[in-house]
């Protein structure tokens, strides 16, 4: 099983979840985190870590939330891996909670 950045996570780019994952399975784009299914080995050390509860098990992905398996597989293989902690967005606390984010995602 895989772990799954889901939509919270667009426009926080918190990163706290990299500097934990012993595998460097994330990868970021401009304004997302995904993680790469073919490395995560389900540690769950990340979901602990995300401030904004973006990081679900792929059995667990709330309701609604599905389209971001397919959306993690996509964007990993293109993005780079990011293994350090990076400042988040300038406006994540402005982000986190705001619903129908999907749209903002910058590819």
């Amino acid at each position: 099983m895989t772990h799954v950045v889901t939509e919270n996570c667009i426009n926080c780019k918190y990163t706290d979840c990299v500097e934990v994952c012993p595998v460097d399975c994330f990868h970021q784009g401009p304004n997302f985190l995904v993680i790469d299914a073919e490395s995560c080995i389900d540690c769950t050390l990340c979901v602990a870590e995300c401030p904004v509860n973006a990081i679900f098990p792929e059995d667990d992905v709330p309701a609604g939330q599905e389209k971001f398996l397919a959306i993690n597989a996509e964007l990993a293989p293109l993005w780079p891996v990011i293994d350090k902690k990076i400042p988040a967005l300038p406006d994540a606390e402005a982000w986190d909670g705001v619903p129908d984010k999907l749209p903002l995602l910058e590819r």
